[in-house]
């Protein structure tokens, strides 16, 4: 059987920026098992393994459009930096939680700062970036529907 919209996949994967920056990997773990089309994966993830079956190895490189999208300026936010404790040590890179407008929590990396300004980019870390996806198939059965 091939992967197809609604079969159930149990596979071992990585996800890398090059060959020495593995960012995930579960091939020394269990397996995952999710159906395609369920949301578990991004669009351009679940595509690259659309006819692949049981045993198959794949190496695809996702492309930002298809992965973690394109970095948008709009996601830099300009912050006073009296908004943030006087004590708190900015530096370039690191994460700052903040709340959103629901009342969850929001990633932030600071990108620039100043005496008076704060840039904080709540663009996915991996927007812009090309993916490499490793995947080994383990099993492909039809979706169990209820």
């Amino acid at each position: 059987m091939t992967i197809q919209p609604g079969t159930t996949v149990t596979l071992h994967f990585s996800l890398a920026l090059s060959a020495d920056d593995i960012i995930d990997s579960n091939f020394e773990k269990d397996p995952a098992t999710f159906t395609i089309g369920d949301g578990k994966l991004l669009p351009g993830f679940e595509e690259a393994l659309i006819g692949l079956s049981a045993n198959d190895k794949q190496t695809i490189v996702i492309a930002p459009e298809k992965g973690f999208g394109q970095s948008n300026p709009n996601n830099v936010q300009e912050v006073k930096r009296d908004q943030f404790s006087a004590d708190m040590a900015l530096e370039k890179g690191l994460v700052v939680s903040f709340a959103d407008a629901a009342g969850g929590e929001m990633p932030g990396v600071i990108s620039e700062f100043d005496e008076k300004t704060v840039f904080v980019d709540f663009n996915h870390p991996l927007a812009g970036r090309d993916i490499t996806f490793s995947v080994h198939i383990i099993d492909v059965q039809p979706s169990v529907t209820h």
